[in-house]
């Protein structure tokens, strides 16, 4: 009995599901966690990652509809349920279908296409994004409507399982909010937690986005009230060694290249050196030491 209860799911509750989700009206599959069937029904995404799907068991973490359900569902099991608009995306509102005009479309370098999403500035800078619904030559109508306002859904999903308490649902956390769990290096000790960040954070704007979103979610759903990030900037050692050794390369290099251009000792060069001494004595006409034994000879 107790181990089915640790299987429930519960309000607060972290967990990983695989789910199918259906645009009841017209039995159209809009978005699933498989592959294989995106690729059947011809929805497949090239940037999507189809992989089970961590959420946060709370209202306003999961539609309306689908959080009932899951409060009453179990690890394991498999569950279909129908979401009405009002437990879903909500109705269409009218006043979210505008108009703009093509000069201005033009101005910020984009081509409207019928049936295709559009991403438009408006004069604050702020981008929004809709769908093309027509197109004239001086007007564009774009409706920012969520595309599933106003439709009945239809959910089919299991639970695989829920994040244990500590580290599992600081990893799970960081999946959900970051979009990634990889080379984090967690310690958690009682209500404190320290993440030491992978080198990807220091430079990814959506980390910057991201943080302020996990630093909630660890203190309302993990317990944690002190939440540490560490970023760590090793000095390369290795780097400056191979700096040092090519500096001394290059310096023996610049040596041995001054050593090339000294002046070599021409050849014969003792011999040309006799050869000046011998025509310096022709000149005196005698050598040093034959003349002062004449002289000594006079003497006598």
């Amino acid at each position: 009995m107790a181990e089915e209860e640790k299987q429930k799911i519960e309000r607060g509750d972290i967990v990983h599901l695989d789910y199918d989700l259906w645009i009841a009206d017209d039995n159209i599959l809009f978005d699933t966690t498989s592959k294989e069937l995106a690729e059947e029904h011809e929805i497949t995404d090239e940037n999507a990652v189809y992989q089970p799907k961590a959420l946060i068991v709370d209202e306003g973490k999961a539609l309306s509809g689908l959080y009932k359900s899951l409060l009453k569902a179990e690890v394991g099991k498999e569950y279909e349920v129908e979401l009405p608009p009002e437990e879903g995306l909500g109705e269409r509102d009218p006043k979210l279908v505008e108009w703009h005009m093509m000069n201005e479309i033009k101005r910020q370098k984009l081509e409207p296409v019928v049936g295709k999403d559009i991403t438009i500035k408006d004069k604050s800078g702020r981008e929004r994004t809709g769908i093309v619904t027509m197109v004239s030559p001086r007007r564009v109508r774009v409706d920012y409507n969520n595309p599933l306002a106003g439709k009945t859904l239809r959910y089919k999903y299991k639970v695989l399982d829920k994040a244990a308490e500590g580290e599992d649902k600081v990893m799970t956390i960081l999946e959900m909010d970051f979009g990634r769990k990889d080379d984090f290096d967690i310690k958690t000790e009682n209500d404190e937690v320290e993440i030491k960040l992978p080198d990807v954070c220091k430079y990814d704007q959506l980390w910057l986005i991201a943080k302020y979103k996990i630093v909630n979610d660890l203190r309302e759903y993990a317990g944690f009230m002190k939440i540490r990030f560490i970023e760590e900037y090793v000095k390369k050692e290795e780097k400056e060694e191979e700096k040092k050794e090519g500096e001394e390369s290059k310096e023996d290099k610049e040596g041995e290249e001054e050593k090339e251009v000294e002046p070599k000792e021409e050849e014969g060069g003792e011999e040309k050196e006799a050869e000046k001494v011998e025509e310096l004595k022709e000149e005196k006409g005698t050598e040093p030491e034959q003349s002062v034994k004449e002289d000594e000879e006079g003497e006598r």
